[in-house]
């Protein structure tokens, strides 16, 4: 195993700014942090006197097996581009994730591709790609008839973006399925856009949410909630999932109730930056201006937020954008770098990742400049380590 010996000018611990601190890797794990570090005999040393050191950043909503939608629709990705073509693109998506500085993503649904994400989780975890670790949901759960691709005659059977299920039986069935063939996660829309007036609406029962949970959680898998409406959100918080994706609707009531049952709220803003763009959505439209005060009213709730950010709707690679959106919507860069690592790894309850500190994997990325003061200095892309291997060491 190699040693490595880290000197930048400052190091982002997952926590606070630590002036003139080292770090020193020993194969796959951080040996040391703090001052004055000896690199020892054997040891190879990287200066980076300009660079701020952090924890390999983490992203706890993406889509690898989706592209922008501007480039081209969802539906035609899931209906007309095959697995096969959809995998390649993922491998690139990857690729440009790592080097973005990001180590770690959980992967929220594969819209249409089956369990191809478990495939690339082990194409990565065994070396054949590069890209980051991988924590994979697989297909996702939707109430039958509420999820997409729409728009066919009853007698045109066409894949869904998600597996559908209609009942306790078939949620067992699909719950267990999806943790037997590799999901780490549970991914389920506790709302969505359906019915005569096509608008959002909760899609399962209290029960049927806590049945999902309860099927989960026995087998050691938490669950992850999309949920857009008040009442979604609310059920999905009553039901014990872990997380909840997106949140536009978010009252006060609600988030203190996610605060009280310990659920965390991914806002995914950038995601909703670029839809906004894409449909040309002024800044003053009503969906725009409830987005801004949910995320304004968690902010005060106590709910813990964590960084995800759903790329895939917007380019990957550009995965530091939402922590830029999570400053501009009044986090301090601290409290969004955090987002990104030590709360994000709790999240996904790995205390070995989101932090600096011995013991902990060497996942680690250098950037030039001061994010803890410039949050755009992530884009700075110097170094990036994962499990101690150097994924990128861009030239001085």
């Amino acid at each position: 195993m190699s040693r490595v010996l880290i000197r930048p000018a400052a190091v982002f611990d997952g926590e606070q700014r630590r002036e003139r601190w080292n770090v020193l890797v020993d194969g796959e794990r951080i040996a040391a942090a703090g001052p004055e570090l000896a690199a020892g005999e054997g040891t190879r040393t990287i200066d980076l006197p300009r660079a701020t050191l952090l924890p390999g950043l983490i992203d706890l909503h993406t889509h690898l097996l989706l592209h922008p939608y501007d480039e081209r629709s969802w539906a035609d990705q899931v209906l007309r581009d095959p697995e096969s073509f959809r995998v390649a693109r993922a491998v690139v998506a990857a690729k440009r994730t790592l080097d973005a500085g990001f180590t770690t993503v959980r992967d929220l649904g594969t819209e249409g591709a089956g369990e191809a994400d478990t495939g690339l989780r082990r194409a990565i975890e065994e070396h054949v790609v590069p890209g980051p670790r991988v924590v994979c949901v697989t297909r996702a759960i939707v109430a039958r008839g509420s999820y997409g691709p729409t728009g066919f005659h009853s007698g045109c059977c066409v894949p869904q973006g998600a597996e559908e299920v209609d009942g306790a039986e078939s949620i067992l069935r699909a719950t267990r399925t999806q943790i037997a063939r590799g999901a780490d996660w549970i991914k389920v829309y506790a709302d969505y856009r359906f019915g005569p007036a096509g608008d959002a609406r909760p899609t399962f029962s209290c029960d049927e949410l806590a049945l999902i949970v309860r099927v989960a959680h026995d087998a050691g898998v938490p669950v992850a909630a999309h949920a857009t409406t008040a009442e979604g959100m609310r059920r999905a918080a009553l039901a014990g999932v872990r997380t909840i994706e997106h949140g536009n609707e978010g009252t006060p009531e609600v988030f203190a109730l996610m605060a009280e049952h310990g659920v965390a709220y991914v806002p995914t803003l950038t995601a909703y930056e670029a839809l906004e763009r894409l449909r040309n959505l002024a800044k003053d439209h009503p969906a725009v201006v409830a987005k801004r005060d949910a995320f304004a009213a968690a902010r005060v709730s106590g709910v813990t937020i964590a960084n995800g950010s759903d790329v895939g709707v917007f380019p990957h690679g550009e995965n530091a954008r939402e922590l830029e959106l999570l400053v501009e919507h009044g986090l301090a860069p601290l409290e969004a770098l955090s987002a990104a690592t030590k709360t994000a790894a709790a999240v996904l309850g790995r205390d070995d990742l989101g932090t600096i500190r011995p013991g902990a994997r060497a996942d680690l990325v250098a950037v030039d400049g001061d994010p803890t003061r410039a949050i755009s200095d992530l884009r700075a892309v110097r170094l990036v380590l994962k499990d101690g291997a150097v994924e990128l060491a861009a030239p001085c």
